[in-house]
């Protein structure tokens, strides 16, 4: 199984919540939705971000949407106004969910790269 960033299998968005960051991961195809529903848990969100999320890591289904949505709780060091963190906001939180590598069947169709030229 080759493995491969998320960026191959989705696109993301994120921002705040509070002391929390919003990450959403949003899958390309159906059977890719379902393999991430399958391999991106919690508990690899959390590994993934172990340096700047230390609380907990809430995962939330939007199946019509094929999307994953995470909450990284305590990863903003007190949220927008209290923070002496570059990104008190977490908007750089969706960049950095998709360097995140997973081993990827070869039987999953995955879209070619894309131009984000």
């Amino acid at each position: 199984m080759p493995k491969l960033p998320l960026s191959r299998l989705a696109y993301s968005r994120s921002g705040d919540k509070g002391d929390g960051s919003n990450v959403g991961v949003v899958a390309y195809t159906q059977p890719i939705y379902e393999f991430l529903k399958a391999e991106l848990t919690t508990n690899r969100v959390r590994e993934h971000f172990r340096e700047i999320c230390f609380g907990e890591v809430d995962r939330y289904e939007a199946d019509n949407l094929r999307a994953l949505n995470f909450i990284l709780h305590d990863s903003l060091g007190g949220g927008g106004s209290e923070s002496l963190k570059t990104d008190a906001q977490g908007k750089t939180h969706g960049l950095g969910i998709l360097f995140l590598e997973l081993e990827v069947p070869d039987s999953l169709e995955i879209p070619p790269p894309r131009n984000l030229a």
